[in-house]
């Protein structure tokens, strides 16, 4: 099935509200997630203006789909340098992909991706890149299914405190575990 009156647009700076929507809403939907699941209380207040300021920039564009004017989904694309010693010499950085739930497997993220490719090109970049979050199966099959290929993991070391050290030495004595690594950094089908 697929989206009906689907509208893919890039956002502007009018669309500031939509935009820390839902990629609020993103990060969100991990909430027991070792690094994505420590979200601020003051989350919303924090991204306002790094979301204005992102959507200002002339080195990267943020796509929504909007079905009957009500906006379902999103995608974020940043013209990244690569390392002066590494081909090619800039990418685009895809980032916080997002699709309202109800909306799921009905060709959004597809209309997006398309549009994200498309600006790509625009630009001359010949790579795409992405974080996503590897836990979740139907994340993974969605970016395999447009052509992404897994070639490096994220882990994650926490140094602690000696407060929280001695805690966490407590914890893990009586039996409580805590994680010690992390799936691929991203956004949830795929990050903010």
């Amino acid at each position: 099935m697929t989206a009906v009156g689907l509208i893919v647009r890039r956002a502007t700076s009018q669309d500031l509200e939509i935009v820390l929507a839902l990629r609020i809403a993103l990060l969100r939907e991990y909430g027991g997630h070792p690094i994505y699941g420590r979200l601020r209380p003051d989350a919303e207040q924090r991204a306002r203006p790094i979301f204005a300021a992102q959507l200002d920039s002339q080195n990267e564009v943020m796509f929504l789909a909007e079905e009957k004017g009500v906006a379902i989904g999103l995608i974020r694309c940043v013209e990244s340098a690569s390392s002066p010693l590494l081909i090619p010499d800039r990418y685009c950085y895809v980032s916080s992909v997002y699709v309202r739930p109800e909306f799921r497997r009905r060709g959004v993220l597809r209309e997006l991706f398309a549009r994200a490719r498309a600006w790509c090109q625009q630009r001359g970049l010949t790579e795409m890149r992405l974080h996503n979050v590897g836990a979740r199966p139907e994340s993974a099959g969605a970016w395999d299914a447009l052509g992404f290929e897994v070639v490096e993991q994220v882990r994650v070391l926490r140094l602690e405190s000696m407060d929280t050290a001695d805690t966490a030495a407590a914890d893990r004595s009586a039996g409580f575990a805590r994680p010690i690594a992390s799936p691929p950094r991203g956004t949830p089908t795929s990050h903010a």
